[in-house]
């Protein structure tokens, strides 16, 4: 096919420009509402078209926000397994602000990869060896402890933490591959594949924000993670699931997938009285 090259107007050139903010820098129409200065979710066009929310650590750090996994409701052993089963589980107190799959799970819903879950162990750290994305090396773990402090680690390096108790997880959830090291791309990652599926992943950004972005199209791993690091600047991302297993809760941007999943994380808000 041929290439055109096409002289766009103006005001289209500045409505393309608005349309490739960073969702890490939200658009606060009003300054005085703490939710929106807080978190935001947003759809994005370019360089692809992308849905993402985002919260700011420090609101993390409040009683007011908290970033959480679910899994089972205390009272069953049986996964919540939609977003609509966990809106009717949380307490009249609270709301879900936005949430998405958390990682990969097997049959039975249940994570494949070391879990924690308000400081009980799911799941025990997977170091195995094995195909699949989950085991495109090196996976890692977003985890965060009773501050509410956000990480994304390697899996060994982690390993190594939690060996010498320099990291005691609240909540963790294991998944693969890592998108961004570090700053750097997965190093098996092909800018020229042409694998491509609808993909979603978390990162921990430079601004201070933690990120959850899910493709609204089908791209290759580097497309994702040079969103990371290139347009959100996450020095850190990581992998959750793609194609079927790809959803998002945000009603904000009316997003509500109905798709059955394992272990989910999402942020609450908790009502004053």
């Amino acid at each position: 096919m041929p290439n055109f090259v096409f002289a766009l107007p103006l005001p289209f050139t500045f409505a393309l420009l608005a349309l490739s903010i960073s969702a890490c820098q939200p658009i606060d129409a009003d300054k005085s509402n703490t939710s929106t200065q807080s978190w935001v979710c947003q759809s994005q066009e370019l360089p692809f078209t992308y849905s993402a929310c985002s919260i700011k650590a420090e609101a993390l750090n409040s009683e007011r926000y908290s970033l959480q996994l679910f899994w089972q409701p205390s009272n069953d052993s049986k996964p919540l397994l939609t977003f609509a089963n966990l809106v009717d589980t949380l307490p009249k107190s609270q709301h879900l602000v936005f949430a998405m799959n958390a990682g990969m799970y097997n049959e039975r819903y249940a994570p494949i990869g070391y879990t924690v879950i308000e400081g009980d162990e799911i799941r025990a750290l997977n170091s195995n060896e094995g195909g699949g994305n989950f085991h495109l090396l090196p996976n890692g773990v977003m985890w965060w402890d009773t501050s509410g402090q956000v990480q994304i680690t390697e899996s060994n390096a982690l390993a190594e933490q939690l060996s010498s108790r320099d990291a005691k997880p609240w909540y963790a959830t294991q998944s693969g591959p890592m998108l961004v090291i570090n700053d750097e791309i997965h190093p098996q990652f092909n800018p020229d594949s042409t694998s491509s599926k609808f993909r979603n992943g978390a990162g921990v950004c430079s601004d201070g924000s933690i990120q959850f972005v899910n493709s609204d199209e089908p791209v290759t791993f580097y497309q994702f993670a040079s969103l990371f690091k290139d347009n959100l600047n996450c020095p850190n991302a990581l992998f959750l699931d793609g194609g079927i297993a790809s959803a998002l809760y945000a009603p904000s941007i009316d997003k509500h997938d109905k798709k059955e999943m394992g272990v989910m994380i999402g942020v609450t808000e908790t009502q004053e009285n």
